[in-house]
This record gives structure tokens, C-alpha cells and sequence, in this order.
């Protein structure tokens, strides 16, 4: 399908590997409105995944690499009904739910329990490997690191 969009995340685990999410305007049009952009002015190059929880998720997207930043431009949210299941990525927020950024989470498990309270984006198409591979922790101690975010 030539309307298709996708982000491309070129990780560094000790490897280079790549992550392919496509993304769901049809559920999120606003949250993939503001990650096309950013990833296109290069804003997720170089940072870090800050917080990877084993069986639940790899979160990114923080220009501080604390999981404390965000890009200047909140988005209201777009909650919707799609599940968090493994592969699902998702928009991080505080506790303000139109709050979220740029911070994103990719969930490495079923996390239906955050249905309905966070926004759902994309969803890992291949590199779904790569993902369960970037070190744990909160944060991790040699983080994984985006070296490259495109969008096609």
C-alpha cells in the first residue's frame, strides 16, 4: 500500500538493527503527525531508550535521556481501542494524559492494563528481535541508543 507509513529506527545493541513501525493515523493522526516530523528533523537521532523493563516495555524519545524531557509541543490524546499487546508502541505522558511529546514506548508484552490511558501509534512490523535486545533498566547501564529515525 503506497499510503503506508513507516518509521525506521536504526538502533545500536552492540549491532546495528533496525526497527520497522508502521504507523496508524487511522487510530493516532496527531501523535504520528508529530513523530513524522520530529523523526524528519532528526530530533530522535542519538538518543537513548532510558527506560527498558523486561516483559513490559522499551521507552525513548527523551531529549535528556531521563525520561524527564519532551519536545516543546504536547499533544492532546488520542486515546483509542486498539490493545497493548507485544509489538504495540504507544505514547509515554505523565500523569497529565495530554501531556505526551515525543517520548514513545515499544511494549516488549501484553500490557493490557494501560488500554485506554495511553495512546497506541504504530506497531512493530520487523526488528521486533532488536527490540527485545535493547539492554534493561531504568536506566540501563550502556543504553540502547537510536542512531538514525527516518520515515518512508
Amino acid at each position: 500500500m503506497s499510503d503506508t507509513l513507516t518509521l525506521t529506527v536504526d538502533t545500536q545493541n552492540g549491532e546495528t538493527g533496525d526497527i520497522v513501525i508502521k504507523m496508524r493515523p487511522d487510530l493516532a493522526p496527531k501523535h504520528v503527525e508529530q513523530i513524522s516530523m520530529l523523526a524528519k528533523d532528526g530530533f530522535y537521532d542519538g538518543l537513548v531508550f532510558h527506560r527498558v523493563i523486561d516483559g513490559f516495555m522499551a521507552q525513548g524519545g527523551c531529549p535528556d535521556g531521563t525520561g524527564m524531557g519532551g519536545y516543546k509541543k504536547q499533544i492532546k490524546a488520542e486515546f483509542n481501542k486498539h490493545p497493548h499487546l507485544r509489538g504495540v508502541c504507544s505514547m509515554a505522558r505523565s500523569s497529565n494524559p495530554n501531556s505526551a511529546s515525543s517520548q514513545f514506548f515499544i511494549c516488549l508484552d501484553d500490557a493490557q492494563f494501560l488500554d485506554g490511558q495511553y495512546t497506541v501509534w504504530g506497531e512493530v512490523e520487523s526488528g521486533m528481535d532488536v527490540v527485545d535486545n535493547i539492554p534493561k533498566g531504568e536506566p540501563p547501564r550502556y543504553p540502547g541508543k537510536i542512531v538514525k529515525a527516518t520515515v518512508s
